[in-house]
């Protein structure tokens, strides 16, 4: 059952382009609940995006989700609704809702957003989370169908983002930086299951590599537990490891943007 409506954009905080859609779907569905996810992916991160809205997603009520981040706007890229899980995720097909998708359980359905008689008019052909996606979740929150919104599209079409990985190999895990948070901290694909495969254990020493660099860094609870300003390494709140600096930013220090490779093992 349809219980709320979740906005997540790049579209910050210093213009009216949050409250316009807000706006445009109190004016077509005025009971429903909007979640702001988040409005301060930077601009055209399709990957920090999918990575916020896949780790919030186990959190939300069912309802219609909205992942306008969306740096293809104007151009050739297709509008789509997707089902899943007993949700419906609607945004650019370029990957942003993708990871989303997945943590739901999987696409069982997908529709191409085309029929305009449910856009507000004129479509601005850069504004589509105010003309067309805002418009199109008020309507399906109402119980417009989402194959109303137009033709099916094979699921096998959909835009996807590679999964992150991490493999681990004889005494080491290697994976990537997923995402990197308005703190610094740098989120990889490791995940503390593997650390605990290698005998990694809080309150050990960790071996990092990043390229041809090697740190040795405390791994503990959290970041507040090693002095202000000193590298550590935790598992973060999506069961992940993070690099973090106490009172600092982490990626800006080591250089570490998202997709950057890094590999962890533990010390003698």
């Amino acid at each position: 059952m349809t219980s709320v409506i979740t906005l997540l954009t790049d579209y910050g905080l210093e213009d009216g382009y949050v409250a316009a859609c807000h706006g445009v779907i109190a004016g077509i569905a005025p009971e429903a609940r909007v979640i702001d996810v988040c409005h301060l992916i930077p601009s055209g991160d399709v990957r920090r995006g999918a990575a916020v809205l896949a780790q919030t997603i186990p959190y939300l009520p069912l309802g219609i989700h909205i992942g306008a981040v969306d740096p293809g706007a104007g151009g050739a890229r297709r509008a789509v609704a997707v089902e899943a899980g007993g949700r419906v995720f609607i945004g650019p097909d370029n990957g942003v809702l993708s990871w989303a998708v997945h943590a739901s359980g999987g696409a069982v359905a997908a529709y191409e957003i085309s029929n305009s008689e449910h856009f507000l008019h004129p479509v601005s052909p850069t504004f589509h989370g105010r003309d067309v996606f805002a418009p199109v979740a008020g309507r399906l929150y109402g119980g417009l169908p989402p194959a109303d919104l137009g033709p099916e599209v094979p699921l096998s079409r959909l835009v996807s983002l590679p999964e992150p990985t991490s493999q681990l190999r004889e005494g080491s895990v290697e994976g990537e930086v997923v995402s990197v948070d308005r703190y610094g901290n740098t989120q990889l694909s490791i995940a503390a299951g593997d650390l605990q495969a290698l005998g990694v254990r809080v309150g050990d020493t960790l071996g990092v590599w990043l390229g041809r660099r090697q740190l040795a860094l405390p791994f503990r609870e959290t970041y507040a537990a090693v002095p202000p300003g000193e590298l550590v390494a935790f598992a973060d709140s999506a069961g992940l490891i993070a690099i973090a600096i106490n009172c600092g930013d982490a990626a800006q220090r080591l250089g570490l943007p998202p997709g950057a490779h890094v590999r962890l093992s533990p010390t003698p």
